[in-house]
Parts: C-alpha cells; sequence; structure tokens
C-alpha cells in the first residue's frame, strides 16, 4: 500500500459528528439555486422581499418561503424597518463559502480551473440544468 502522500498532508483538525451534521446542513439549506441566489444578493446588503423577488426574477410568496427557510437555519438575519422586514447575512463564513464557491464557476457553469490552453474547460461532476426558456 502506497501512503507515502497521508505523510506530506498537514494534520487537520478532528471534528465531531455534531459539526458534520451541521455543516451538511448548511450545505443542503443553500443546496437550492433559489436560497443560493438569495444569499448571493444579501452578501451585497440588505434588501425587502420584494426587491429580492425582483432581483432573483421569482414571485414574492416563492422567495418569502425561502427567506423562512434561511432564517430558521440561521443564515439570514431579518430586522425591521417601519413597515419593511430587511434581510441580511450576518455570518462572514458563510458569505466566504458562497465568494469561494463562485470564484471557482465559471459563469457559464464549467469549473473556473487554471488556464491551460491544452484542455477544454472541466464540466462540474454533476449535470447542470438548461435554463427554462
Amino acid at each position: 500500500m502506497d501512503d507515502h502522500h497521508l505523510s506530506d498532508a498537514p494534520a487537520l483538525p478532528a471534528i465531531t459528528d455534531a459539526q458534520l451534521q451541521a455543516a451538511a446542513a448548511t450545505f443542503d439549506m443553500l443546496s437550492t439555486p433559489t436560497r443560493l441566489h438569495l444569499v448571493w444578493l444579501l452578501a451585497s446588503g440588505e434588501y425587502d422581499v420584494s426587491t429580492l423577488a425582483e432581483l432573483a426574477n421569482a414571485n414574492v410568496p416563492a422567495i418569502s418561503q425561502h427567506l423562512a427557510k434561511l432564517r430558521a437555519a440561521g443564515i439570514v438575519a431579518a430586522r425591521r424597518d417601519g413597515r419593511r422586514q430587511l434581510y441580511r447575512v450576518e455570518d462572514p463564513h458563510i458569505l466566504a463559502v458562497v465568494a469561494q464557491m463562485f470564484s471557482h464557476i465559471a459563469p457559464d457553469g464549467t469549473l473556473a480551473a487554471e488556464s491551460d490552453e491544452r484542455r477544454a474547460p472541466r464540466a462540474p461532476r454533476f449535470a447542470v440544468a438548461e435554463p427554462a426558456r
């Protein structure tokens, strides 16, 4: 058995089952394109539900349901401003993970790797749905 590469890797800190469950639940919450889009939009500031619906090209009831799930998961927070509810992402770690993810995915959905003219751009290992027309 060849395990020489194991000695070269830095030691990773131990993680608990609770950490694994929490991380998986967070990724699960971000696994729908609409919720991921909302978090991406909220990375730039606070928005009300109507503005988010417009920016996400979706209807207000659908966006409200997604925001409720994100709030329940602790990913999104809200504050009242007069009659409006303004939403935001407070956790810089969530914002960093999402920004890091999009820095590795090109606008066409391929994986954005170091430029190598000898190879065609790599498609993700998962199917990318074609946009509805």
